[in-house]
């Protein structure tokens, strides 16, 4: 090579993960019917508790993301099938070099099924950039039980996300067209600012979307959440027929251990599941 021949900067090697998984109805109950993953992502079917439908664990077995990394995620459920998907770990979103890491989520829930999505936190290293969009198509009489928690910066070595971007996305569409609609658009600034998230190491959002349900079963899901003990700071409300929403917003253990109360007690009252975690949450 002759000397004078410029160096040209090497290529950083990006993940382009996905996953589809569908769940159908059979004489044996909620039965698995379609599988297709692509690595770093593969899934996991631990043997569910008793009494509870087929769990899916979802694993990245890159160990986290990178700027520029990218997931691809589908979850269908036929008519009647029922189904629980959660994490094997937190998933970490590393320092990136520029580029977003990208991650979309779309679920697909046929008349009667339900879906309990329940991955554990996200925790966002300084200098992470995330785009993270999820659509969610329930059919009459389905329900999905969803929670998504992050963490802005590694809590237990003391670090804060200082640089870096999010934006996190839900759309929510049930029978009747767009149920609900929400994005965070993030700037590390607002972290520290007393009116922003003053200082907050983590935000939790639970949602339980039944459209349909009565208005006085809805309220009695939002007071027994009212009714739990404060972990930390949150507030629960209906926004809208047929959608319970709760928020949460502290230090990162508490918030965890707020959401998780609340995913008990309402994975028990409204999917009529055991009153406890899902089993890869306390493993």
């Amino acid at each position: 090579m002759p000397r004078d021949t410029p160096i040209q900067p090497g290529r950083h090697q990006r993940s382009d993960g996905a996953f589809e998984l569908g769940f159908a109805t059979s004489a044996r109950g909620t039965v698995l019917r379609h599988l297709f993953q692509q690595a770093p992502l593969r899934i996991l079917f631990p043997d569910p508790e008793p009494g509870e439908p087929p769990t899916a664990a979802l694993l990245n077995c890159a160990g986290g993301l990178a700027g520029g990394d990218a997931l691809r995620q589908a979850v269908t459920l036929e008519a009647g099938a029922q189904a629980t998907l959660s994490t094997a770990a937190a998933e970490k979103i590393y320092r990136s070099l520029g580029p977003e890491t990208r991650i979309e989520t779309r679920l697909s829930l046929g008349a009667g099924a339900w879906l309990e999505w329940l991955p554990q936190e996200t925790i966002l290293f300084d200098g992470a950039r995330m785009d993270r969009r999820m659509r969610a198509e329930l059919a009459p009489g389905a329900r999905l039980l969803a929670a998504e928690m992050l963490v802005f910066g590694r809590a237990a070595r003391g670090e804060t996300m200082a640089t870096g971007s999010v934006f996190d996305a839900w759309r929510l569409h049930g029978p009747d067209g767009l149920l609900w609609a929400d994005a965070l658009a993030l700037d590390p600034a607002s972290l520290a600012a007393p009116f922003g998230f003053a200082g907050a190491e983590a935000l939790a959002t639970l949602l339980l979307a039944a459209p349909g349900e009565a208005d006085a079963t809805l309220t009695g899901w939002r007071d027994l959440l009212r009714g739990l003990p404060e972990y930390a700071p949150g507030a629960m409300t209906i926004p809208r027929p047929g959608l319970l929403l709760a928020r949460w917003l502290g230090r990162a253990t508490a918030v965890r251990r707020a959401a998780g109360a609340a995913i008990v007690a309402l994975r028990a009252a409204a999917l009529g599941q055991p009153p406890r975690l899902p089993r890869l949450w306390t493993t």
